[in-house]
C-alpha cells in the first residue's frame, strides 16, 4: 500500500472530502479500515489518497451493507491477494439481490392476501398454533413471538386457554409472514397492522413495500459508489507497487 507518493493530506482534509468528522477518520484508522498513517516530526498524522479512498469506500459501503460488513470489506482490500475482498463485495451484492427477490414475492403475495374476503367467522374455522405454523411454513415459536409483540394476537380457548386464530387473524399472520420475508422489522409492522385491518389495508401494504423498494435502491447505489471508491483504492495500490 503506498504512502506519501499520493500526496499529503491532513486529517481534516480526509474528513472534509469523505464527509465525516475528524474523530471518525481517527476511529476508522484505529479500527484498521484505514491503514496506519505516517507521522510528522511533530506527531501529526499524514494521510494520502489511499486513506481518502478507504474512507469514501467505507462510508458508501456502510450505507449499502452496514458498518460491520463495510469494515470487513475495506480491511480486506488492504491486503493482497484480494480474492477474499472481492468475494465479500460479491456477497454483499448477492444479499441485496436476494432481498429484492423476496420483496417482489412479498409485493405479489401481500397484495393478493390483503384482498382475501373474510366472510362470516365461525368457531370451526379457527386454527391452532401448530396448524397455522404448518400452513405458513414457520415455527410455532414465530407465531408466539408475533403474539408477544402485538403483531398477530389470537383469541384464547375459553376452557383450555390455548391460542386459536380466526380467519381474520390467519390473514394477518399471512401478511406479517410475507412482510417479514421482505425484511420489515417488528416495530414498523406493529404500527402498520392496525391499518391493515381497516379499509386502507391494501394501500398501506403497497406503500410499505414501495418504501422498502426505495430503500433497496438507495443501498444499491451506495454499494455502486463504494465499489468505485474501492476501484480507486486499487489504482493507488498499483501505482505505488
Amino acid at each position: 500500500m503506498q504512502s506519501l507518493n499520493s500526496g499529503v493530506l491532513r486529517t481534516v482534509d480526509v474528513a472534509r472530502r469523505a464527509g465525516c468528522s475528524v474523530q471518525q477518520v481517527r476511529n476508522l484508522e484505529r479500527a484498521g479500515v484505514l491503514p496506519p498513517a505516517d507521522r510528522t516530526a511533530a506527531g501529526y498524522r499524514v494521510y494520502t489518497e489511499v486513506h481518502l479512498h478507504s474512507s469514501l469506500a467505507y462510508r458508501s459501503l456502510a450505507a449499502g451493507a452496514g458498518p460491520a460488513e463495510a469494515g470487513r470489506i475495506v480491511r480486506a482490500f488492504h491486503r493482497p491477494p484480494r480474492a477474499e475482498a472481492l468475494a465479500l463485495l460479491d456477497a454483499a451484492h448477492a444479499r441485496l439481490d436476494a432481498e429484492r427477490a423476496r420483496l417482489r414475492l412479498a409485493r405479489e403475495a401481500a397484495g393478493a392476501i390483503a384482498e382475501e374476503p373474510i366472510g362470516e367467522v365461525r368457531a370451526s374455522d379457527a386454527m391452532g398454533v401448530s396448524e397455522l405454523a404448518a400452513a405458513l411454513g414457520v415455527r410455532p415459536s414465530a407465531l408466539r413471538h408475533w403474539d408477544a409483540e402485538g403483531l398477530v394476537v389470537p383469541d384464547r380457548d375459553p376452557v383450555r386457554g390455548t391460542r386459536r386464530y380466526t380467519p381474520a387473524q390467519v390473514r394477518d399472520a399471512r401478511i406479517v409472514h410475507q412482510l417479514r420475508l421482505a425484511g420489515h422489522r417488528i416495530g414498523p409492522l406493529r404500527a402498520l397492522l392496525p391499518e391493515l385491518r381497516g379499509a386502507r389495508g391494501p394501500v398501506e401494504v403497497t406503500a410499505a413495500l414501495a418504501a422498502r423498494d426505495e430503500g433497496l435502491t438507495a443501498r444499491s447505489l451506495a454499494l455502486l459508489e463504494g465499489a468505485a471508491a474501492l476501484g480507486a483504492l486499487l489504482g493507488c495500490a498499483r501505482a505505488g507497487s
